[in-house]
């Protein structure tokens, strides 16, 4: 099992002159086996601090981390971890890179080489195993990535705003290819985007978090039907459940945006409820 708990998390940093910046505040979540969730909320609202929580790289000063009813700590086995940049090593190869962690576990060069070249495989860049990452582009660093972060088989994958220097296009194709992944992976799935759009589609829940200090605010269920393709995006559910997420981050009465996603077109919708200053725009193609 590979379900996600977090009790009552709370982390600051330490600020150059003095003091403590908090920036997750007594933050309570759980992830079920096999869930995909994604975290939305402003910049500076503590998500990709939650993620590095999850994966053991930062201790919280108050509260827990689970996976699967033990506690984590350290650098965690179990936790895939994909950033927004892929941060490949410059000097190896795309399976060499792939294969990275699994020769700082110490397993054999054979095995290594049998295991990245079946990842390879799985996200789409097999033929690309003897590149380095200069050669690649940006989409393939990143699918790089994403291989990377399954090489140790983990029963968790934390994401974090992995697909925000793509274009549109890719981004909505990675979307789809992402959940193909999750299918045939069975992982346990944590997103952070500030996409909508993104969230929505790949998506069982939406959590919304505060401004700084970061806590939950809302908790959206996504109504959509799995397996998902980019027709839902076409939806009355689906803008429903956008505008809904929208109007938690806009403040704005959740129940009643949902009621006129439902009965207006989505371009309509968004201009009432309108768009926080710090949130990417929510457009089709956008």
């Amino acid at each position: 099992m590979a379900d996600i708990v977090l009790d009552g998390v709370t982390h600051s940093f330490a600020q150059p002159g003095g003091g403590q910046l908090l920036v997750l505040d007594a933050l309570s979540l759980q992830v079920a086996d096999r869930q995909v969730v994604a975290i939305v909320g402003p910049n500076g609202s503590g998500k990709s601090t939650l993620l590095r929580i999850v994966a053991g790289l930062l201790a919280p000063d108050a509260g827990h981390a689970a996976i699967g009813g033990l506690a984590v700590a350290d650098a965690d086995p179990r936790v895939g971890l994909v950033f927004q940049e892929p941060r490949l090593l410059p000097w190896r190869t795309t399976l060499d890179n792939v294969s990275f962690p699994l020769e700082l576990a110490g397993v054999g060069a054979a095995a290594r080489r049998r295991r990245a070249t079946e990842l390879l495989g799985l996200v789409g860049i097999a033929g690309f195993a003897s590149a380095y990452p200069q050669q690649l582009s940006g989409g393939m660093r990143q699918r790089a990535a994403i291989a990377r972060a399954l090489a140790r088989e983990p029963s968790v994958l934390l994401l974090d705003e992995p697909f925000s220097a793509l274009d549109s296009l890719t981004r909505e194709r990675f979307n789809a290819e992402l959940l193909d992944l999750w299918q045939r992976t069975g992982t346990t799935i944590l997103l952070v985007t500030h996409s909508i759009s993104e969230a929505v589609f790949v998506a069982d829940r939406v959590i919304v978090l505060s401004p700084r200090p970061g806590h939950v605010i809302a908790d959206v269920p996504v109504p959509l039907p799995r397996p998902r393709s980019t027709d839902a995006l076409d939806g009355a559910a689906y803008s429903s459940t956008a505008a809904t997420i929208r109007a938690y981050l806009h403040g704005t009465p959740a129940d009643h945006a949902a009621e006129e996603a439902l009965a207006a077109p989505v371009h309509d919708v968004l201009d009432r409820v309108g768009t926080p200053a710090w949130f990417d725009p929510f457009r089709r193609g956008g």
